[in-house]
């Protein structure tokens, strides 16, 4: 028998005439879809709890913390949507937010959430690492902050969480060992500067 050209396997319109098999595969997984679409609420709130806790240090000139934007180029305009674009990142992510504290002291520090009850090291990535090295070399206060299911928020010291593997014998870190670092959060506005300013 012998082999069908694709351009002979075009259906009447004119585009290619896939196997049942070719079009299942061209479908988004729908469990992938919800995965995302929770994932993106999830890191929404949590970053308006992290920007609602800002303010707070804002408003009392505390502090000046924002959170860094992605680097992005927009490649080309989208059609009949004004303002929009395809864009695509420029390079690697930083660490999430950066600020100064009244006296002149800088901060920068990484921002992750987890329904689980252990966070690993492997969520920070390596252009993150780097980062918060970085500042932390240059003097900046730099940490890791942590929501363990939006209950209890930690702010890790950068040198704990970069040396997690020698202090605690692996690259993971659960909830219940993070006690000193634990933040509190009455009336849910995180005190992220809490012990600091």
């Amino acid at each position: 028998m012998s082999q069908v050209s694709k351009d002979q396997r075009k259906n009447a319109e004119g585009y290619q005439d896939m196997t049942a098999y070719e079009a299942m595969k061209r479908l988004k997984d729908p469990q992938r879809q919800i995965q995302g679409a929770r994932s993106k609420a999830v890191g929404e709130h949590f970053e308006n709890m992290i920007t609602g806790a800002c303010f707070f240090y804002y408003e009392k000139n505390l502090a000046h913390i924002e959170k860094t934007p992605e680097p992005m180029k927009a490649i080309k305009p989208i059609p009949r949507m004004p303002g929009k674009f395809i864009a695509h990142f420029e390079k690697a992510a930083q660490p999430d937010y950066k600020g100064t504290l009244l006296g002149g002291k800088a901060i920068v520090f990484e921002a992750k959430h987890t329904d689980h009850d252990r966070i690993e090291r492997g969520r920070v990535t390596q252009e993150q690492l780097d980062g918060l090295e970085k500042h932390h070399k240059l003097g900046a206060l730099a940490f890791v902050f942590v929501s363990f299911g939006f209950q209890s928020f930690y702010r890790i010291p950068w040198t704990v969480w970069r040396d997690m593997k020698d202090l605690y014998g692996r690259k993971y870190l659960k909830a219940d060992e993070l006690d000193k670092y634990r933040l509190p959060a009455p009336g849910g506005v995180i005190r992220l500067l809490s012990g600091i300013v």
